[in-house]
């Protein structure tokens, strides 16, 4: 863990960064991230189910936007977090790398065995694994609700009103 103080009622402000291996179980506690491409001419974003596998992520898709985006030359980006609801206390990490279409028949089969499944149905025949260059993480406490008013949600609501 980092040597920053533990954001909770101390340091409700505070934001831990949080060090690779912690970044690593948070990422394992979660099947569900936000992959980031760069398709054509602007950022795209994409939900994907994934597993960790030796020090990457690995996904499944079908043919199409995703897959063409993600195994290109342009680096990606993953994004998983969390909230632990009991205390309030909620995490993010970011994997930043390449990503590149799994086809040697070895990684095939070892990556078959990672129970990958997808949550939408239809053919999700290509595995993909993102390979990161950065690993990085954080974790905050969650501001209450109320805390959350402005002046501005009045105005914005007495024009619904």
């Amino acid at each position: 863990m980092s040597t920053d103080p533990k954001p909770g009622a101390d340091h409700p402000h505070e934001v831990e960064n949080l060090d690779n291996h912690e970044c690593w179980r948070l990422l394992r506690s979660v099947s569900v991230g936000r992959l980031a491409v760069w398709v054509d001419d602007h950022p795209d974003i994409f939900p994907i189910n994934y597993k960790v596998d030796h020090g990457t992520l690995v996904f499944r898709t079908a043919d199409g936007t995703k897959l063409q985006a993600a195994t290109g030359d342009t680096p990606v980006a993953v994004e998983a977090d969390g909230v632990d609801a009991d205390n309030g206390i909620a995490w993010s990490v970011v994997i930043k790398g390449q990503a590149a279409p799994v086809k040697n028949q070895q990684e095939v089969l070892d990556t078959v065995g990672l129970l990958l499944f997808p949550w939408q149905a239809g053919k999700k025949e290509h595995f993909v694994r993102i390979t990161p260059d950065t690993v990085t993480g954080r974790r905050f406490k969650v501001t209450p609700p109320l805390t959350w008013w402005t002046p501005l949600d009045d105005a914005t609501r007495s024009g619904y009103e």
